[in-house]
């Protein structure tokens, strides 16, 4: 794994300056990729490429970049890792190409050389960002691969075209106006991350998961297009126009073979390498694949609580100890853990307010003590139907639907007239045992989210309103209209008749690139660690699309078709329990040893001196918290982690 960054400079004045910041740029990469850095420049035609390495293949100096070509054609900077590069090596060198080294950097680009940039990127199974610079058509591309694994950042700042795996690399680009983007904070506030194609800055975007940049660099003109060589959407469509008919058999059968094909090419490494274990689903499926390929015990890491409600630990031993894996675990304190919070605005370089930012970036630290390499398990969520809001909007609405809508805003009123404080004292009366585990199961709780919900006129109405953290961003704001994103824009959606088939693709599109990968990204490259997702195969995403709803979820539960597979290698009761969520009791801390900091950034003077909120709503909020009235964990998180990264932009 590694670290890309560069520019391109209309002016074409190159000269030391150009080169201490194109090192400069490099330099902040660093931790993703601590090994080995390069530059290299064009000064004809004002192109930059930056480089900092983290070896895992070809250890040696033939993996060195920037890399040029055999052919001298093409130069690139690549983020990622090609797992299928051995057999596009044997397939090349059948052409007569010749390989000085043994990286997957040399063989991508003999593979431009043979067969071109489109199609070569169609034959790469991996997760890569990379810039490719084409000396002879005079064209930089880049690329990102299809499910949006890696991060790659792009934008004009005045003459200069800059790029790179993080926005702190552009950053320090002279030309760089960090200059925030208030409607795209509205978006901020409602999902708690920043979808692609925005960022925080004006003038700065993402690149979409699956598509290719070219920006044509002529003496007269600089022409930019995007393309897409591949989408979630298009998948589902041709599934959609080409059903195919497995029985249970058939496909269990068959997604076990793509499941030990994606984890043992993805098991390839010349550093060690191990595997996140929580013991939910996902995870246990990736390492008891791994560990019946593995001629020795695999290296398996899990951070535990002490608050039993987010502790994990005892699950991840008992999986372990049945499939004899070399487990690791630590139990954190709270001290150990909330002494990372002040690391995240520097780490995300943008506001990012998922909780388990932090227990993530914490078990990513454990692993990095063994191994450089470690597979994950994200990813099965989305595709093959485990979260509960998949339920909860398909139920709610068979339940509302025929209720007139007049009715359900009425009820709504009547249910949100009593805050959730008071329907708990109310149901004491009736109950005086309510189950305790946590505050989020309150019935009070319950009921107002219910209440939130019920006037929605149609079902993905009800998705939009169970993921969005504000409900209302554009109230907190001074200024700024919230921009249209995949989750508002129905005509980007699939024809798909099956509901929650349409929230899955939602959140495969938004909220799996954009939070869950880009959370497991920068906290396993904040301690130089590689993490890598084999449910995201894009094969196994292909055929995922291909099988019927039921095959995901049946009887209620999710994941059908990974359960059958996982019982094969784990025995059935310590897989079965209800889901946990990876996080940390951020409500309680924000009452507790929390409670100081949170208050200074959320004092009416700072949220006035930062020029973007209206402190009385928050306020409110944050007061009905730390009194105890309301849960407002998310609300809160989300506002602090934007103050705290508003706080370190002033200092640097």
């Amino acid at each position: 794994m590694c670290g890309i960054t560069g520019f391109v400079n209309i002016s074409r004045s190159f000269n030391y300056d150009h080169r201490d910041i194109l090192l400069k740029m490099s330099d902040t990469l660093n931790h993703r990729g601590p090994d080995d850095s390069g530059i290299w420049l064009d000064k004809e035609k004002g192109v930059g490429l930056g480089h900092r390495r983290l070896a895992i293949l070809d250890l040696s100096s033939e993996g060195h970049q920037p890399m040029v070509s055999r052919c001298g054609r093409y130069v690139m900077v690549y983020n990622g890792e090609i797992y299928n590069f051995r057999d596009l090596r044997q397939q090349l060198e059948l052409k007569g190409y010749i390989f000085g080294g043994h990286s997957d950097t040399e063989v991508m680009l003999a593979a431009f050389c043979h067969w071109g940039l489109d199609e070569a990127v169609g034959r790469f199974v991996g997760m890569f960002a990379f810039a490719l610079w084409d000396r002879t058509d005079k064209k930089l591309y880049l690329v990102r691969d299809r499910m949006g694994i890696k991060p790659l950042y792009y934008g004009w700042m005045g003459s200069s075209f800059l790029f790179g795996s993080e926005l702190k690399s552009l950053k320090v680009h002279p030309a760089f106006i960090a200059e925030i983007d208030r409607d795209v904070l509205a978006v901020y506030l409602r999902n708690n991350y920043i979808p692609a194609p925005y960022s925080i800055y004006k003038g700065i975007s993402k690149l979409t998961p699956g598509c290719i940049l070219t920006l044509q660099v002529d003496s007269d003109s600089y022409n930019q297009n995007i393309k897409s060589y591949w989408s979630v959407k298009d998948v589902v469509d041709k599934c959609i126009a080409n059903p195919v008919d497995y029985t249970d058999f058939e496909a269990v059968n068959h997604l076990e073979t793509l499941l030990r094909e994606a984890v043992g090419i993805r098991m390839v490494a010349d550093v060690p390498l191990g595997a996140f274990l929580s013991g939910g689903i996902d995870s246990s499926m990736v390492v008891a694949i791994m560990q019946s390929q593995s001629s020795r015990p695999v290296n398996t890491f899990t951070i535990g609580f002490n608050e039993e409600y987010y502790n994990e630990a005892r699950h991840a031993r008992a999986v372990s100890d049945v499939l004899g894996t070399d487990h690791t675990e630590i139990y954190l304190t709270s001290e150990e853990t909330m002494a990372v919070i002040p690391k995240m605005p520097f780490m995300y370089d943008e506001p990012f307010a998922d909780t388990s930012q932090i227990p993530t970036f914490l078990v990513c630290e454990l692993a990095r003590r063994k191994v450089t390499v470690s597979l994950s398990g994200d990813g099965g969520d989305e595709i093959f139907g485990g979260y509960n809001h998949y339920f909860w909007t398909s139920n709610i609405w068979k339940w509302v639907k025929w209720i007139p809508h007049r009715m359900r805003r009425l009820l709504s009123d009547i249910l949100q007239s009593r805050s959730p404080i008071e329907w708990d004292r109310l149901f004491e009366l009736f109950n005086p045992v309510l189950p305790r585990r946590s505050s989020n199961t309150l019935p009070g709780e319950r009921i107002h989210k219910l209440a939130e919900v019920l006037p929605a006129v149609c079902p993905e109405e009800i998705y939009r309103v169970i993921v969005s953290i504000w409900k209302q961003p554009g109230d907190l704001i001074m200024g700024g209209n919230e921009p249209v994103t995949v989750i508002t824009e129905r005509s980007s959606w699939p024809e798909t008749s099956d509901l929650i088939s349409r929230i899955m693709f939602l959140d495969m599109v938004s909220f799996l690139p954009d939070d869950i990968l880009v959370k497991v990204d920068r906290a396993s490259m904040g301690v130089s660690l590689e993490a890598r997702v084999p449910l995201l195969d894009h094969r196994i995403v292909e055929f995922s699309w291909g099988l019927p709803i039921s095959m995901k979820i049946r009887n209620g539960q999710g994941k059908w078709i990974l359960r059958q597979i996982l019982y094969k290698y784990v025995p059935r009761e310590i897989i079965e329990r209800p889901k946990m969520g990876f996080g940390v009791p951020i409500d309680h801390w924000l009452r507790g040893p929390l409670r100081g900091w949170a208050n200074e950034l959320l004092s009416a003077e700072n949220l006035k001196a930062g020029g973007f909120f209206r402190p009385e709503p928050i306020l409110k909020v944050w007061h009905e918290h730390i009194s105890g009235q309301r849960n407002w964990q998310h609300c809160l998180w989300n506002i602090l982690m934007f103050q705290a990264w508003l706080q370190k932009e002033k200092v640097t």
